[in-house]
């Protein structure tokens, strides 16, 4: 394991736990949002260490390959079976980007969500809401 993936997954934990505390110890909803939001890049930050190879190309940036090339006929073109033992792991970065994609609209909604909240109950503290629920019923 290289010292870059180590790093990447110390990191990711740390991230991982620190959002976990958040989103079970703060009162704040604002809080609570963050650290669902760290824990959400704790991930992305795992898949990424597991998509990291050393001295791999990037299929989606190498203008290196070509389908058909030959190593004796095209000798700056990477033949298919050198580009493969060559390349990173795509799949683990196309994830990271879905899970962007699907983090910044659970965040958009969590924020909404708070907005209402606040509105509602002229207060972000979650024991606060509780105790102003059930004072409605």
């Amino acid at each position: 394991m290289e010292p870059f993936q180590v790093g990447a997954f110390l990191t990711a934990g740390i991230l991982v736990i620190t959002g976990l505390w958040a989103v079970i110890m703060m009162d704040n909803i604002l809080k609570k949002v963050i650290g669902a939001n760290l824990i959400g890049d704790g991930v992305n930050l795992v898949l990424i260490g597991i998509g990291y190879r050393p001295g791999g190309l990037v299929p989606e940036v190498t203008h290196q390959f070509h389908a058909t090339a030959v190593p004796s006929s095209f000798s700056h073109f990477l033949a298919f079976n050198e580009f493969a033992n060559q390349a990173s792991y795509s799949l683990p970065f196309a994830l990271v980007l879905t899970n962007i994609v699907i983090g910044a609209s659970t965040l958009s909604v969590m924020l909404a969500l708070s907005v209402v909240l606040y509105h509602k109950y002229h207060t972000l503290s979650v024991q606060k809401i509780f105790e102003g629920m059930e004072e409605e019923d």
